[in-house]
């Protein structure tokens, strides 16, 4: 996708000024930011494809697919997080955790259907049945007011 190298995205040094941490909501982000972050992604999927050896795992056409997205902005706001040496007690991850953690997404990451290079869009979304919501506000009005059990 793109051939620019990812220590270009590292944040400043320790003890210097930062940018705002790497915490995205994509729904959350205005059309620039969003294509500035996907491209920031992009870059770090192309590193991690080659240098983890993920080409068979992750296929060409991840960001087609908003589940395998998500997981890797998990992933790599968690790396970004690991590697730059959070501060924030119970915000870091060690190096090793972060290489576990990327192993046990993996199965998330994959896309059978896509896995021959060929994109396949992913399954239409089933509609909610018609009642749903009244259903909804119905269990929440019970469900809200039920008094709490005691021992």
């Amino acid at each position: 996708m793109t051939d620019l190298n990812p220590a270009d995205l590292w944040p400043s040094p320790p003890g210097t000024a930062t940018p705002d941490p790497h915490r995205w909501v994509w729904a959350a982000m205005d059309p620039d930011e969003r294509r500035i972050r996907m491209r920031e992604l992009a870059t770090w999927v192309d590193w991690l494809r080659t240098t983890f050896e993920l080409h068979n795992v992750i296929t060409h056409c991840w960001y087609r697919h908003p589940p395998v997205v998500e997981h890797l902005t998990a992933l790599y706001t968690a790396w970004t997080r690991t590697y730059t040496g959070e501060t924030e007690p119970g915000r870091e991850l060690a190096e090793a955790d972060w290489i576990h953690t990327l192993y046990a997404f993996m199965p998330r990451l994959q896309l059978p259907a896509c896995a021959t290079g060929t994109h396949h869009n992913p399954p239409p979304r089933i509609p909610h049945p018609a009642d749903t919501e009244a259903d909804f506000a119905l269990y929440l009005s019970h469900a809200t007011t039920a008094p709490t059990a005691t021992r």
